[in-house]
């Protein structure tokens, strides 16, 4: 099968199967996965709980080997991880010891990058995420939101080819979470990277996606994927149109079955 140009990563037939003491034959996180992901686009992975998203995920960082299948990032196979792809995860994994400054030019120093050049690209990034006047902060002076700002700008800096965010929000209370979806919209419009977010809010997969993929639970397949048909750049106004919640509501009919077999409970998840 040939590569089409617009066709960034492709995920072929993956499974990922983990030892687990006491189980002859482990746990299979997942199972025929097949996914084309596309340059530029922003794709979410919606899901329960387990149902292997994280895990799909760290197989396209390069963290983890599938058991069997393939994935492809231009063609090459993915054999670890590389600076092309970068990682925010839901903890903010900011250097304590380092100033925000120092901790979004920590790639680009690792690259080699003259100093006088690198402060430049990280005052630069800092402006994006809106954090000029707290480069020489620590991150035990700034809020957590600040903190996830700064993170994303520490994964934007080595200019990578996809960013990818393992809930990036979720340690977040919901006033901010809602505040950074936004700024993490309009970073998305105004750099044009390819993103790949995993969530399991069905409102935040609507507000960010332009595809939303859908997975089963356990072991984790691609049950349906979704267009999301809403324009760019996104604004907390679309939240309340209807095209955005028709598409929730049909999110949630997909979904309803798999989180009542999770939680025993059928009230819809925020």
């Amino acid at each position: 099968m040939s590569e089409r140009k617009d066709v960034q990563i492709s995920v072929r037939d993956v499974a990922k199967r983990f030892d687990s003491r006491g189980a002859d034959e482990g746990i299979t996180a997942l199972s025929a996965v097949n996914l084309e992901i596309l340059r530029g686009e922003f794709l979410v992975l919606l899901g329960p709980s387990g149902c292997g998203k994280s895990t799909l995920l760290n197989l396209i960082a390069g963290f983890l080997k599938p058991s069997s299948g393939s994935i492809l990032h231009d063609g090459a196979a993915v054999a670890g991880p590389d600076r092309r792809r970068t990682v925010v995860f839901q903890e903010y994994a900011l250097f304590p010891w380092m100033t925000v400054q120092q901790n979004v030019e920590f790639g680009l120093k690792a690259q080699g990058m003259p100093q006088r050049e690198r402060r430049g690209v990280a005052r630069d990034l800092l402006s994006v995420v809106r954090l000029s006047g707290f480069e020489d902060r620590y991150p035990h002076e700034i809020s957590g939101g600040m903190k996830q700002r700064a993170a994303i700008a520490r994964a934007i800096a080595p200019s990578p080819d996809i960013l990818l965010m393992d809930e990036p929000f979720g340690a977040l209370d919901a006033q901010t979470r809602v505040l950074l979806q936004e700024e993490i919209a309009r970073i998305s419009a105004e750099t044009g990277k390819t993103i790949v977010f995993v969530t399991h809010s069905i409102d935040e997969a609507v507000f960010l996606g332009d595809r939303i993929v859908v997975m089963s639970s356990r072991p984790g397949r691609v049950r349906e994927i979704y267009p999301v048909e809403l324009a760019r750049p996104r604004v907390a106004a679309m939240r309340v149109d209807a095209a955005f919640r028709d598409l929730v509501d049909k999110l949630w009919t997909s979904l309803r079955p798999d989180w009542r077999a999770e939680t025993g409970d059928v009230a819809q998840p925020a």
